[in-house]
């Protein structure tokens, strides 16, 4: 049983089919955090910007609904730092749009179970590893937060409802390269899904939002390590054939390899050869301004909760100060942008998505939280001779 509702399907069908209808809204509710990961920089970039109130966050809910906006994604920083995400939830879920929470794990029981009254029974958490010192270090030293990630996801599989669904959101870097099979077959085992994400590093010289500014010889692949990917992309795809619950297409995966490898990416062939924001995506920062992606802002600010917000979209006064921008970029992997495109652009990942959500949507899977860590443990034991095969195939 799929968590859309049936008018959230038609919403994203007309996206589909007019390619001007904003399928997703990526919306930053805060830019604090309890961790400092590796791969991070949105605690810093959106640092400056205030949060709104609930107020103005309900009226950024009713003109999204407006323009037709079908699912929301409430990130941070970390979004459960807010004491009224529950409240955030309610004021897109009452306004029908699906709201998707993403967190690093630091979910309460209450505040969870409260989420969920609320209508928001869709989430991702980080999740990079299997090993909780690698996730440990990952995350920036924070001890004991591989765990309490764990434990999190036990509260999920016990408390959200038969159509819930869940995904661990898992970014691709030299530190865990090998890992992200076993990281796929946990999921799948528990009920999940995998989104991936490949790192993005920024310089000093050329800031992007979300992109990690973190030591490049720990977060940067070097052509020594290209194969490595490779490889590990194959053994990817192999496991998706298999039924393993990684959701990324063949088309995003091949990019996955030449965003890694310094090559042009193919996943926008299909819109000239930039992305689809505004008209499929876009992103909104804490204080309530409209955002190209997380990586660019708008040089003339747009608060989307703004009563004249729907008349700027439709006037086609946002879409030209957004393609300045997109016309020029060299293009992202930030996950759900080349997928929300993919998805609506290209056949074969629409039916596969269709199948993942509603033919055969995974079912959680409700296990203590020692139970999900013994499970953990076996599988990355188990994987042994396969990271090893990986490294080997990774040097020939």
């Amino acid at each position: 049983m799929s968590s859309f509702t049936i008018k959230q399907k038609l919403q994203l069908a007309r996206s589909s089919l007019t390619k001007s209808s904003p399928a997703y809204v990526q919306f930053y509710i805060t830019a604090r955090c309890n961790l400092a990961c590796e791969q991070c920089n949105i605690i810093y970039s959106d640092a400056s910007a205030g949060e709104m109130d609930i107020t103005q966050i309900r009226k950024v809910a009713e003109n999204l609904s407006e323009i037709g906006v079908c699912i929301v994604l409430l990130i941070g920083g970390e979004p459960f730092v807010r004491k009224d995400i529950p409240e955030i939830i309610r004021a897109f879920t009452d306004v029908g749009i699906h709201v998707r929470m993403q967190t690093n794990g630091l979910a309460s029981r209450d505040v969870l179970a409260r989420c969920i009254d609320n209508g928001g029974y869709d989430i991702s958490i980080s999740l990079d590893s299997l090993k909780p010192d690698t996730q440990e270090t990952i995350n920036g030293g924070f001890a004991k937060s591989w765990h309490r990630a764990i434990e999190t996801v036990s509260m999920i599989n016990e408390m959200f409802p038969e159509n819930g669904t869940a995904f661990f959101g898992t970014v691709l870097m030299p530190r865990n390269l090998f890992e992200i099979p076993d990281v796929v077959e946990f999921a799948t085992q528990i009920g999940w899904g995998v989104s991936l994400v490949p790192v993005h590093t920024s310089s000093p010289e050329r800031p992007r939002g979300f992109r990690t500014f973190d030591d490049p010889w720990v977060v940067t692949f070097d052509k020594s390590q290209y194969p490595g990917v490779k490889v590990v992309i194959d053994e990817l795809k192999r496991m998706r054939q298999s039924n393993f619950n990684l959701y990324d297409s063949d088309e995003y995966l091949d990019d996955i390899y030449r965003f890694v490898a310094g090559k042009p990416l193919q996943w926008r062939r299909r819109n000239g050869q930039v992305c689809d924001s505004p008209n499929l995506y876009f992103a909104i920062s804490p204080n309530g301004d409209m955002k190209v992606c997380v990586d660019f802002e708008i040089e003339e600010s747009f608060p989307v909760y703004h009563k004249e917000f729907p008349k700027w979209y439709r006037d086609g006064r946002i879409h030209k100060k957004v393609y300045r921008c997109t016309r020029s970029c060299d293009g992202c992997m930030y996950g759900s942008y080349p997928e929300i495109s993919i998805s609506l652009r290209y056949f074969k990942p629409m039916i596969e998505r269709f199948i993942y959500f509603n033919i055969k949507p995974p079912k959680l899977k409700k296990l203590s939280a020692d139970e999900i860590k013994d499970l953990a443990a076996s599988i990355y034991e188990k994987n042994t001779a396969l990271r090893a095969e990986l490294r080997v195939l990774s040097s020939k």
